[in-house]
Formats: structure tokens, sequence, C-alpha cells
């Protein structure tokens, strides 16, 4: 008897989404792919699958290497995929990241509303 799995509950299980209703979200709105073609949330997964998943402008590669019914820890992740990302892909969410980071030293509290369209500004 071959077991069965949701790509949705695969991408939640190994922590790719936080929930799995954000997992099936991602997969409707056609952020989640097989080759080219978007995939259903309830497509089934099989070790060897390789997906790509795209969120905020960032893509990630992942391979399905076991199938789990249940969430693992973080450090048990690498035993039920492999991450086939490029290191370029990396770089670019650093500086995503990096972008939308804005210092304020501690004690100032929220930024006023003239502060706050300054930086609007500044971020374009």
């Amino acid at each position: 008897m071959d077991e069965t799995l949701r790509i949705d509950k695969w991408l939640w299980a190994v922590r790719v989404f936080k929930t799995r209703s954000q997992a099936g979200a991602a997969c409707r709105a056609g952020r989640v792919k097989s080759g080219d073609h978007p995939v259903k949330p309830s497509r089934e997964v099989h070790p060897g699958d390789i997906f790509t998943v795209h969120d905020g402008g960032f893509t990630r590669t992942l391979k399905v290497l076991t199938l789990l019914h249940n969430r693992v820890g973080a450090k048990w992740i690498g035993e039920h995929m492999e991450d086939l990302t490029p290191p370029e892909e990396y770089e670019k969410m650093k500086v995503i990241r990096e972008r939308n980071h804005e210092f304020r030293p501690r004690g100032l509290g929220r930024p006023t509303k003239k502060e706050r369209r300054m930086i609007d500004r500044l971020k374009g």
C-alpha cells in the first residue's frame, strides 16, 4: 500500500510555511510549482519530487526525501527534504531583509507622522 500525502501538509510539516492554511493559500495562488506547472493543495507528494516555492521575491527549490504526516522540529528537517536553492537566492533574501530594516535607538518610541513620511520617501 502506497502512502500518500498532500503538498500543503508536507510544506507545513517541513516548516516552509507557518500554518497549513498558508501553504494551501500559496498553492492556490500559484506560488508553488512542480516544473513550470502550478500545483493544487491536494496534489500528492512522492519521494524524489522537486518543487519551487516563490515567496516575497525569493524562490526556494525543494526536493522531497521522505513523507511525514506530523510537523517536525527544525533540527530534523534535513532528513525529510533537500534544499536545492542556489546561493544567489539566499543573497537576494539577505539584501531584501537589509533593505527593509530601519534602526531606531532604544527609548525613542514609535516614529512620528513626519518621520514615517520621511522613511516612506526613502524606501520609495
